[in-house]
């Protein structure tokens, strides 16, 4: 069974940084690209960003790009987003999810599985 647990969010003044972090179980982790998607309430899901299997590819939203920077730790299972110069609008709840995605990718549906995300309050 596909297991994807995130950790490392909170509250924090914008300009600030959140390392957000994701355990993965159930898979064989190396074979699968993953993707950090963001939803905030009353709006449609954001893809954030996406990382091949090898940690070689990786591809970011505009709306993140040069602030964030996805990781992964094959030895490990994990996936991370390193989130710098925080604004307001980055105000979500960060998933984890299996699969590569894009801009285009505004549903559930365009990823496999993922888990149940960690509240990211950009706030003074």
């Amino acid at each position: 069974e596909v297991q994807l647990v995130e950790s490392g969010g909170g509250l924090v003044q914008p300009g600030g940084s959140l390392k957000l972090s994701c355990a993965a179980s159930g898979f064989t982790f190396t074979t699968y690209a993953m993707s950090w998607v963001r939803q905030a309430p009353g709006k449609e899901l954001e893809w954030v960003s996406s990382i091949n299997g090898a940690g070689r590819m990786t591809d970011y939203a505009d709306s993140v790009k040069g602030r964030f920077t996805i990781s992964r730790d094959n030895a490990k299972n994990t996936v991370h987003l390193q989130m710098n110069n925080l604004k307001p609008e980055d105000t979500a709840v960060y998933h984890c999810a299996t699969r590569y995605g894009s801009r285009r990718s505004k549903s559930w549906s365009d990823f496999g599985s993922w888990g149940q995300g960690t509240q990211v309050t950009v706030s003074s």
